[in-house]
């Protein structure tokens, strides 16, 4: 096919993506938010029906403006993309508060699921949030052992993410899978 073909394919694409109207995610009026990185951007739509209290925790620190400036501390292919607690100093980012554990919502730790990291507390989970690269159902909750509680989905981007987990790692101040050139969230704003 030659380039103008390709050209002008792409071009009746695009009209007819613009005819179609909104997308599902911008119909279902649930939040999003833009996460604009060093390698690009992607969105994410929140579920604040499934996990409210992590949705508006995630959305406050969105509004203050507490994840511009830190980076993807923890890569791990196959696995996770972890960010909201280092910047690219490594120098950690106190969070505000906590939130309580609201994994036994429904939602499931899976291949573009976002979701809460914490400590061994179930209720200690604060800024720092992971996106599910493969389906991990050993983080999802079990009767008597809370999960980590997923809150929202990558609906846009993803071949950002791809990116992101598949940088080169290295072991800096002490932990494993921070990406040998920072990735730095540059913003992220309501979408």
């Amino acid at each position: 096919m030659s380039n103008i073909a390709r050209l002008l394919t792409t071009a009746i694409l695009i009209g007819v993506a613009a005819l179609a109207g909104p997308t599902a995610a911008q119909e279902s009026g649930l939040p999003r938010v833009v996460v604009q990185t060093s390698v690009g951007s992607f969105e994410v739509e929140l579920y604040p029906d499934r996990a409210p209290a992590s949705v508006a925790n995630f959305l406050s620190l969105v509004d203050e403006g507490f994840y511009d400036g830190l980076i993807f501390h923890r890569v791990i292919a196959n696995f996770v993309v972890q960010t909201g607690g280092y910047d690219a100093d490594m120098g950690y980012r106190e969070p505000p508060r906590t939130v309580v554990n609201e994994s036994a919502n429904g939602l499931k730790n899976q291949r573009g699921y976002l979701a809460m990291a914490r400590l061994n507390d179930p209720d200690s989970a604060d800024a720092q949030f992971y996106i599910n690269v493969r389906d991990n159902t050993h983080l999802d909750g079990k009767p008597g052992s809370p999960g980590y509680t997923v809150f929202g989905k990558v609906i846009s981007g993803w071949e950002i993410v791809v990116e992101i987990e598949l940088s080169d790692t290295v072991v800096r101040a002490g932990m494993v899978g921070v990406p040998e050139v920072p990735i730095v969230i540059r913003r992220a704003t309501r979408g």
